[in-house]
């Protein structure tokens, strides 16, 4: 099978997989599943869009799942970014209580900062502009916006120079969420880096690729609380700009484009086994809390 594409009947929209998507605890946010046990053995993998494996039937959850032997939970959450986790207390309780955590890196424009607010679980959504972005942008008119990368990329058609003031804000909160929720979750992490650029290349600009904004400064200005980190670019046999492999409603196409395919979730789960799998050499490895600084 190369791709399925599912036929959604008229007036009802729904994705063509069955994400089972659950919730734990208290938590108000959707997370892929199946629902799995929070005790126990278990890795947490806490990510955006590509984690929760969008259009794929197998993410690399539950392939480093099969890889490893350990149970896996899949935190992913579409369009995340850190303040979704920063905020459930369910997800910070797994964490603190996995054998080991991963965090895909998530771009800085989901995170509500002094210019504007996004919404708590679904962060790319645009709530409100500041007084203060509106005095920056006196002659925008934010009533317009429903998304945060709309209004980002107007933002910066209209004003180079003050959108800078706005992507500036959006690092500096990145870096400090970041060590926050590091700082909740009070152990070293496995940081992932999936992307269509490198931590080095520019990310001034939202045109300059994901995850947005965010630099090689800015991870290692979160040095000490990791314990190691994959860098993953998305190459051009990635399966972005393909249907190889993916399931998606005619209405789904466009978004299935955009994102990783199958081979890719595959070698994540693979690069992530060699570090979490126990080993002569390693003892029991990073399961066992013993993680490098």
């Amino acid at each position: 099978m190369k791709w399925v594409r599912v036929m959604a009947y008229e007036g009802m929209p729904r994705p063509a997989l069955d994400y089972a998507p659950c919730r734990y605890g208290e938590s108000r946010v959707l997370y892929r599943g199946p629902k799995q046990r929070l005790y126990g053995s278990f890795i947490a993998v806490l990510g955006g869009s590509e984690t929760y494996g969008r259009f794929l039937a197998d993410p690399y959850p539950s392939l480093l799942q099969d890889e490893t032997g350990v149970r896996t939970i899949n935190f992913g959450c579409v369009n995340a970014g850190v303040d979704v986790f920063l905020q459930d207390e369910a997800v910070l309780s797994a964490a603190r209580n996995a054998q080991a955590v991963v965090i895909q890196i998530t771009g800085a424009q989901n995170l509500s900062n002094r210019f504007y607010a996004v919404h708590p679980r679904r962060n790319d959504r645009f709530v409100r502009a500041s007084a203060m972005l509106r005095a920056v942008f006196p002659e925008v008119d934010f009533t317009e916006f429903h998304f945060t990368g709309h209004m980002l990329t107007t933002l910066q058609h209209t004003s180079d120079a003050r959108f800078a003031l706005i992507r500036d804000e959006l690092q500096r909160v990145w870096v400090a969420r970041m060590n926050l929720l590091m700082a909740q979750i009070g152990r070293p992490v496995i940081l992932l880096w999936l992307g269509d650029r490198t931590p080095d290349d520019l990310a001034d600009r939202v045109e300059d690729g994901g995850p947005m904004f965010v630099t090689r400064r800015m991870i290692r200005m979160l040095r000490g609380r990791i314990a190691e980190t994959i860098e993953h670019r998305l190459a051009t046999d990635s399966g972005v700009g393909s249907l190889h492999g993916k399931v998606f409603t005619d209405a789904e196409e466009a978004a299935a484009l955009a994102m990783p395919g199958p081979g890719t979730h595959h070698a994540l789960a693979v690069r992530l086994a060699e570090i979490l799998r126990p080993s002569e050499s390693q003892g029991e490895g990073a399961m066992s809390g013993n993680h490098r600084p």
